[in-house]
């Protein structure tokens, strides 16, 4: 068994063109920021196109621990009836977030200024991760943690009684602290402000200020401040969820990847803060256009079309670019496979310690599968095969986590052997529908 459920073994096999249009899911982040937000706002906040994952999932429940009225109405379609900042009530039950560090970690700072205690879980893989990036700053505002060695789950969380405003800096590039601050800082009398020395996804503050919170962003030369004011009533909202720019990556990549091919991918958000990724392939060579540019729900989307022109080259990737696109290297790297020349990316230590070292494990995977890469503490470079040049024929080991699992499926569909994931379980917890709509592209994946 999987911390997900039967272990599912996976193989995806040479494809020909994959051809169509694919409604990849809501963005995950918007959807997790979009349930806790409607749980912090006074009345009921309705949610079109909410991503059904997993992790998603377990964030609902999670607000109606906290006790809020979370409904599901049809697909995609939530109301949340908030109770208001600092409104939350103590949890009966230990909190299960699955294997989402954003879920925790934004949890975690919802709650970290109402003084209620809460136990926090999560799968095998969401308990190896570091949480003190975002305790240590919240006993800042006088919350209280416990865990275990290292600041990992299981971990009890008691709200501060009397918090007190903060300023902090963020030592790392990392949109899940920057969020779990601000969203203490609600519950905070007085200004909250976080300054992050490099630019993160900025959907929590966008969407704060769309519930009606006071919050201000200014570009210093010490960089980013955001000056959030405390103690607001949220007005509920509507939200639209955008579709989720690292989900579309995947067929998208694979149509870059597969001769032939030709894709649309309808309505995904092109927030500055999220599209490193689609930067990099133009620059790598990729025919990409952005059509119908248009606004969603607070954020910019666009329909994307992506055609199979030839090889794609190696470059040396934007290390300022990681913030922007650090959920996408996996699938960049098994991309990188099929370029000619070597592919270098740097600046990307956060990948060891998400849902698996990512660095690590697509290193040891591309290994397996022929690539030849090499990397440091903080960076991989992938040597390129060319278009028909990957040798496959491996499995890889997923370790828990759904982008390992899905990156190594669609280098599967170009290389000269099958490649098969030991278990694509974890596939659920953010693209349930991963199989059926790559299949549906005419991607040869099987259930082993």
């Amino acid at each position: 068994m999987s911390a997900h459920g039967p272990v599912t073994p996976m193989t995806a096999q040479r494809s020909g063109p994959l051809r169509g249009t694919v409604a990849v899911p809501g963005d995950k982040s918007i959807s997790h920021r979009a349930l806790i937000l409607g749980a912090l706002a006074v009345g009921e906040t309705r949610i079109a196109g909410l991503l059904e994952g997993q992790d998603v999932l377990d964030t609902a429940a999670a607000m109606r621990a906290f006790g809020a009225t979370v409904t599901r109405h049809g697909p995609g379609v939530w109301t949340v009836a908030g109770v208001g900042v600092g409104g939350f009530a103590e949890p009966d039950h230990v909190i299960d977030c699955g294997n989402s560090g954003t879920g925790v970690r934004l949890i975690m700072g919802a709650m970290a200024t109402t003084p209620v205690a809460a136990t926090f879980t999560g799968d095998a893989s969401l308990n190896k991760r570091p949480m003190g990036r975002v305790t240590d700053p919240l006993t800042m505002f006088g919350t209280r943690a416990w865990g275990r060695q290292g600041g990992r789950l299981p971990m009890t969380v008691i709200g501060a009684a009397e918090p007190v405003p903060v300023r902090y800096t963020l030592p790392v590039a990392s949109a899940q602290v920057k969020s779990a601050v601000l969203l203490a800082g609600l519950n905070a009398p007085g200004q909250t402000v976080v300054i992050e020395p490099e630019p993160t996804r900025d959907h929590t503050e966008r969407m704060l200020r769309g519930f009606g919170a006071e919050i201000t962003v200014i570009d210093t030369p010490e960089g980013r401040v955001i000056t959030l004011t405390g103690r607001p009533e949220l007005r509920p909202q509507t939200v639209a969820v955008p579709r989720d720019p690292s989900s579309a990556a995947f067929p998208a990549c694979a149509a870059l990847m597969v001769p032939g091919s030709d894709i649309r991918i309808p309505g995904v958000s092109q927030n500055p803060t999220r599209n490193g990724l689609y930067l990099t392939l133009r620059d790598m060579g990729a025919d990409i256009a952005f059509e119908n540019l248009r606004e969603e729900g607070g954020e910019p989307v666009a329909d994307l079309h992506l055609r199979f022109t030839g090889t794609l080259r190696g470059i040396a990737v934007p290390p300022e670019r990681a913030a922007s696109m650090i959920d996408e290297y996996p699938v960049l790297a098994v991309l990188a496979a099929t370029a000619q020349g070597a592919t270098v990316m740097r600046g990307i230590k956060e990948l060891r310690v998400k849902e698996s070292d990512r660095i690590d494990a697509m290193a040891r995977g591309l290994e397996a599968c022929g690539v030849q890469v090499s990397e440091s503490e903080d960076s991989l470079t992938v040597h390129g095969c060319g278009a028909d040049g990957v040798p496959g024929g491996a499995t890889v080991q997923s370790r828990l986590d759904h982008r390992i699992a899905m990156s190594f499926l669609c280098l599967g569909l170009v290389a000269r052997a099958p490649v098969a994931v030991d278990d694509a379980g974890p596939i659920a917890t953010s693209f349930p529908a991963f199989e059926g709509l790559m299949r549906d592209l005419g991607a040869d994946l099987r259930e082993d």
